[in-house]
């Protein structure tokens, strides 16, 4: 199943989407990836979903990947007496302690000590996707009083942000931990990190995932942000997740962030997703706003991996029309002429080593003359990330003998990825290329391809060998003497 377009799409999973016809339409649609939400489901839910997928993944023949997203650990205030809340006025005081007693107008439990060790005045507060605003004007160990910057109803267990202080708190709570390790041993793909602060908080989830998943890393807070070279680099892939960014950060400032960690992103040669809201009136319209479909096309023509839909899949009323209107969208973009000159002109990547070296000649010599793929061989999948890196005008073609690799690189840009049984001669490697471009309607048997390997084979980080292929067989054996 050919997919006509290079970025992927990533589906959120849900009430809206949970059972084996309406998943598979999904897939059929243009989803990539299925992403299962730790916030929302118990357990058993999220095998029976894992289930499923597996099985359409049996089913179609296409590896399919599962991206398992995290809670984090939630902060919220306690209760009130009135089950309404109460109403805060800008200018009036309110406090925030530790004391179990339902709140009023003057005060309500913040249940969450670790905020009182970090705050100072001058802190910033926001409550309820910062609808309310608070600052700090005096804090200490149980307490912080503070002023009404912005006001509006405040009730029972509204979310906090706390956006200008690094919290002493670890990414993973209990309850991640449990479920990081149910997921680990469901077998999905891909791990996302909430609420990452650090490197730190990725080196830990790393050591309990002991490489049975990759290591995606969701920048959603400030702190990541002013240390997002350090998470990238102890991280295999990135989320922008917009949501919680646009509420701790001024929004204006979001747009910038979101194309600088994207490029800086795709040089690192790891995948990064868009997500939060880009397709958010389709959740209960069949048809979504201009401003969304320029939204999900900026990502696209700043050359994000992939565009992620939530509650419009998981729990909308078109959650088939929605995935339908990002392939639209990304067809359409990226045939677009000025697509190609913008992602040129955002290709800047050091080259360093001979893998390096391989994959740019790779894609030269496809733009340069009239071969139909870039065929990778990969163990790791890093060869076609490298690949992936240079976004080059021709389809990239993985082939790898790791059902996990293959699954793994579905989140990479322009992959189509297939099993591949193991090699030990460069010619079996050119012919099973060969053989893929063809049954993948990528090539004719008259068409040429590009193959790159690394010799010793089944070697991790070896890529060091690039050829031009013909896709008839009996070329390749009358012309290579091995």
């Amino acid at each position: 199943m050919r997919r006509m377009r290079n970025v992927k799409i990533v589906a959120t999973l849900g009430p809206a989407s949970n059972d084996y016809e309406m998943i598979r339409a999904l897939f059929e649609a243009g989803a990539d990836v299925f992403r299962l939400n730790m916030s929302h489901g118990d357990h058993e839910e999220i095998r029976a979903r894992h289930e499923i997928i597996r099985k359409i993944e049996k089913d179609t023949g296409r590896p399919i990947a599962i991206l398992a997203d995290l809670q984090g650990p939630k902060l919220r205030c306690g209760v009130f007496a009135s089950d309404e809340g109460e109403d805060l006025e800008e200018g009036a005081k309110f406090r925030l302690d530790l004391d179990e007693t339902e709140g009023d107008s003057t005060r309500v439990q913040l249940p969450h000590p670790e905020i009182f060790q970090a705050l100072e005045p001058g802190a910033r507060l926001l409550v309820n996707d910062g609808k309310i605003r608070l600052k700090v004007d005096e804090c200490g160990s149980d307490f912080a009083d503070c002023t009404v910057m912005a006001g509006g109803r405040i009730s029972n267990r509204k979310g906090v942000n706390v956006p200008d202080v690094v919290l002493p708190l670890a990414a993973l709570s209990a309850k991640d931990k449990r479920d990081l390790e149910f997921v680990c041993e469901l077998g999905v793909d891909w791990i996302a990190l909430s609420f990452v602060q650090r490197a730190a908080d990725v080196e830990e989830a790393r050591g309990l995932i002991m490489g049975r998943a990759a290591v995606l890393s969701k920048i959603e807070k400030p702190a990541a942000v002013t240390a997002f070279e350090d998470i990238l680099r102890a991280s295999d892939g990135i989320m922008v997740a917009r949501g919680d960014l646009g509420v701790e950060l001024p929004v204006q400032n979001v747009p910038p962030i979101q194309k600088r960690l994207t490029r800086l992103t795709r040089a690192a040669a790891k995948p990064v997703i868009v997500a939060t809201q880009m397709l958010e009136s389709m959740i209960e319209s069949p048809m979504p706003t201009r401003a969304e479909v320029s939204d999900v096309a900026t990502a696209i023509y700043e050359g994000a991996d992939a565009i992620m839909l939530s509650a419009e899949s998981a729990a909308g009323q078109y959650p088939l029309e929605a995935v339908k209107t990002m392939d639209n969208v990304a067809q359409e973009v990226e045939g677009d002429p000025t697509y190609r000159d913008i992602i040129n002109a955002s290709r800047n990547v050091q080259r360093r080593t001979i893998a390096d070296g391989i994959v740019a000649a790779a894609r030269e010599i496809a733009e340069s003359s009239d071969v139909k793929a870039i065929c990778c061989f990969t163990q790791s999948g890093t060869t076609a990330e490298l690949t992936a890196r240079e976004r080059p005008q021709v389809p990239i073609i993985g082939l790898t003998p790791l059902i996990g690799t293959a699954r793994r690189l579905c989140l990479s840009w322009g992959v189509t990825c297939y099993i591949a049984g193991s090699v030990n001669r460069f010619k079996m490697a050119v012919v099973g290329a060969a053989r893929a471009a063809r049954t993948g309607g990528f090539a004719g048997p008259e068409d040429f391809i590009v193959v790159t390997a690394g010799v010793p084979f089944n070697v991790t980080g070896t890529t060091n060998i690039l050829r031009v292929a013909p896709c008839d067989e009996r070329l390749i054996f009358n012309t290579d003497p091995e």
